[in-house]
């Protein structure tokens, strides 16, 4: 029976990101995927620089960055025309060091991770397999594997196990973990197209058509791709709303059968969920595995990616120094909180788009001079966990800086938490300590100025695990977390 120090079910995006970050360290890694390859046709079309940061974390953005566009954003408008809700995406650089908001076609992004993952040796991937069986012990899993083809049964055992495996995962199930229905359940028709020829009257970024009779989507996506989604009715059959007459009567007010190609035409359930337990033991659950949301914000896939980012260093410390369960559960105590905030923002713009509601979306939503709202995207912290709930900084992310020749910061802290300090921090330090004295870093120093802190603790997520505003308090609050930094 082989033995890893990783087992990860999944080869979409949560679980290719999440095996690129184990496999930074040096682990042992088997990914089980029941397909034969990855899915060749859109899905996911939509992430942000927070996410765009993590795959700069793994080092694929030099060559995925030119399969992506830069979002504009995102108009409200109703039955009328009339916007009544704009969402801006404006093309300047955020605190993570990205444009914030990308398009991608998904496949793009499958085969740049299974791309990078060939660097790695000790990573091992098993197609046309599924998960038979798990079965735990205080140190290891065993898992019976299935190859789908020709049944051969086979036994793995592995340090701790994720799955990614999307909404019916089989993880989830073998954990006996329950969806807990958020509120939101609609049936959408998706529709992808590749325009034969440039339509430039089609608009330029996303555009939600809000109206109780039939509310639907426009995403301007990569290259020539383009997609339509709207709600069907009780009334309509499945067959129906996918037949091609049917679809091309609804594209009418924007394209005829000769101006493009229907790449993929399916029937979504949109849904809010959330899964009541993460983690049992050894066993965790990541993406769609562990929540779903609907489409309106876009953060379906990023929601998994953030899931990851959390879980990787943590396993990646319990590996290196030990199983550690009060650190394991500070996984979903932290993301809980952080994806369940998205999920009913998402539900919430669900109803606009519906016309259902009438509250505002967000507390990020204004007026304008002239009457029309306009929303900013929102950012929330990380939920109960690591670090002392007191500390303002804890939780929220840490922005992306150059210290030296375009260097980012970033690659000082990929595998494990680093220690950053002001100028009045300088003397006392240990030199076994992973830590970084900015010498005249004026970006640094605002940061420090903005936060009231002199130093912070970083985690490989991007998160400040803590932070401190006086000399007084440093050895303190270092104290609490310096078994991370050794």
């Amino acid at each position: 029976m082989k033995k890893y120090d990783v087992v990860i079910t999944g080869l979409g995006p949560t679980g290719g990101t999440l095996a690129n970050l184990l496999a930074l360290h040096g682990f042992s890694i088997l990914i089980i995927e029941k397909e034969k390859s990855f899915y060749p046709l859109p899905r996911a079309v939509h992430f942000d620089d927070e996410i765009m940061r993590v795959f700069q974390t793994i080092g694929i953005t030099d060559k995925f960055l030119k399969y992506t566009i830069i979002n504009k954003g995102t108009k409200f408008v109703n039955s009328k025309n009339k916007v009544v809700l704009d969402w801006p995406r404006p093309r300047s650089i955020t605190e993570n060091g990205w444009y914030p908001s990308y398009r991608f076609h998904q496949p793009d992004l499958e085969r740049n991770l299974r791309r990078r993952l060939k660097n790695f040796k000790k990573v091992s991937i098993m197609q046309n397999t599924k998960v038979v069986s798990l079965k735990e012990n205080k140190n290891l899993v065993k898992i019976i594997l299935e190859n789908v083809n020709n049944k051969k049964i086979q036994e793995v055992a592995s340090k701790y196990i994720v799955g990614c495996d999307g909404a019916n995962s089989t993880i989830r199930k073998k954990i006996k973990s329950k969806f807990q229905n958020l509120g939101f359940t609609q049936k959408w028709a998706v529709i992808d197209l590749i325009l034969k020829k440039d339509k430039k009257e089609l608009p330029d970024r996303t555009i939600q058509y809000s109206n109780t009779k039939r509310p639907a989507t426009y995403c301007r996506n990569v290259g020539k791709r383009r997609r339509w989604e709207f709600a069907i009715h009780n009334s309509e059959s499945e067959k129906q709303v996918l037949s091609n007459s049917y679809i091309w009567n609804f594209l009418k007010p924007w394209l005829k059968p000769r101006d493009a190609f229907m790449e993929r035409k399916t029937i979504y359930t949109f849904q809010s969920a959330i899964s009541k337990k993460w983690r049992k033991g050894r066993v965790f659950l990541a993406g769609d595995a562990a929540h779903l949301m609907p489409p309106f914000m876009g953060q379906g896939m990023c929601a998994g990616i953030r899931d990851v980012s959390n879980l990787a260093w943590k396993i990646a410390y319990c590996l290196k120094n030990n199983h550690d369960e009060k650190l394991l559960n500070t996984y979903q105590s932290e993301r809980y909180s952080n994806v369940k905030e998205y999920i009913k923002t998402t539900a919430k713009m669900g109803e606009f788009v519906n016309a259902i509601g009438t509250s505002n979306i967000t507390g990020e939503v204004s007026s304008t001079p002239d009457g029309k709202q306009s929303m900013k995207s929102i950012k929330p912290k990380l939920g109960k966990g690591l670090g002392l709930s007191k500390d303002k900084n804890r939780g929220k992310i840490f922005p992306q800086f150059n210290i030296r020749d375009g260097k980012s910061l970033d690659v000082k802290f990929s595998l494990k938490p680093i220690l950053i300090l002001s100028k009045e921090i300088k003397k006392n330090i240990s030199k076994k300590l992973n830590f970084v004295q900015p010498k005249n870093n004026k970006n640094l120093e605002t940061f420090f100025e903005n936060s009231n802190s002199k130093a912070v603790i970083v985690r490989p997520d991007r998160f400040i695990l803590s932070s401190c505003k006086s000399v007084k308090d440093f050895k303190y609050y270092l104290n609490k977390s310096l078994y991370f930094l050794t």
